[in-house]
């Protein structure tokens, strides 16, 4: 028996044709690009979006998501597609250089002015990364309570937003975070899950922000330290560089850019200063004046 399927088209999820209109769409969206060898995993997901919204079929899915029509289509499509896979203290020696080395410099400087030092988690993802930070401030920084620290913490991906505020965590989440700790600042909701205090999760301001969207990203500024780990490497060049202009724009003159492990800003933009730290490297915007 011959296929009287039209040429191009797939029998186990979308045509190729609109394989292509959906990922064109998705990456002007967000800056994330689907090859080919992600193709089982774009049709599987834009079938749950079409079955969740109750449109009748990709067509009339795609055009609500394309017109704006329904707004929530857009965010629901984003959150089933974006990758939330992290967990506490994760690359954590970045937070020893933070803590040693970076914070004494501006923490000095901030303190002449008056002015609060400000950490940006981005993304953010479930909130691992943000509490974090908030408790290697709290059990090893000694000006911590001297100190006037702010923690941002954002994403692209609201139900992950939610999750950070809640702020609660299975075992696999807290396999580094030590018995003492989770005693001192986490309270077990059951056998399997803890939350964070109070104190902590008010401490941390969780926004909704896309990184390649410059007029979102006018929104966040006058950092000092931005901790942007593991998502340039699911970028295109094009939009690598475009994050990177826009967490530049985020930075104070001064301020300090770290990456994931695997991750160079060598690559991707000149505009940034390598630095040197004792356990491994971060990205400075020049001063005023100064070149990079």
């Amino acid at each position: 028996m011959t296929s009287t399927a039209p040429a191009g088209a797939r029998t186990d999820g979308l045509t190729d044709a609109n394989f292509e209109r959906f990922r064109e769409y998705f990456y002007a969206q967000t800056g994330i690009q689907f090859g080919s060898t992600k193709r089982y995993f774009v049709d599987k997901r834009v079938e749950a979006c079409i079955q969740a919204s109750g449109e009748d079929g990709f067509a009339a899915w795609f055009a609500k998501v394309r017109m704006g029509t329904r707004p929530e289509l857009i965010e629901q499509m984003v959150n089933r597609f974006t990758v939330n896979e992290t967990y506490f203290l994760r690359e954590d020696y970045q937070f020893d250089d933070l803590l040693a080395s970076v914070l004494p410099e501006i923490a000095a400087e901030r303190a002449r002015n008056g002015e609060p030092v400000r950490i940006l988690s981005m993304p953010c993802s479930t909130g691992e990364e943000p509490y974090s930070i908030a408790l290697k401030l709290l059990t090893e920084w000694p000006l911590i309570n001297d100190v006037d620290v702010q923690i941002h913490a954002a994403d692209i991906d609201s139900n992950a937003l939610e999750h950070a505020r809640q702020g609660t965590y299975g075992e696999r989440s807290l396999h580094r975070v030590s018995p003492a700790l989770r005693r001192k600042f986490f309270t077990a909701v059951d056998d399997n899950h803890w939350q964070i205090s109070e104190d902590i999760r008010s401490a941390v301001d969780f926004r909704h922000v896309n990184v390649c969207d410059s007029r979102q990203m006018l929104g966040l500024v006058d950092f000092d330290v931005i901790f942007c780990r593991n998502m340039l490497i699911y970028f295109d060049e094009l939009s690598s560089r475009r994050a990177a202009e826009n967490l530049y724009g985020a930075l104070r003159p001064g301020g300090y850019l770290f990456l994931g492990h695997s991750e160079s800003m060598s690559r991707i933009s000149p505009i940034f200063t390598p630095r040197r730290l004792p356990a491994g490297l971060a990205y400075q915007r020049p001063r005023s004046g100064a070149t990079s």
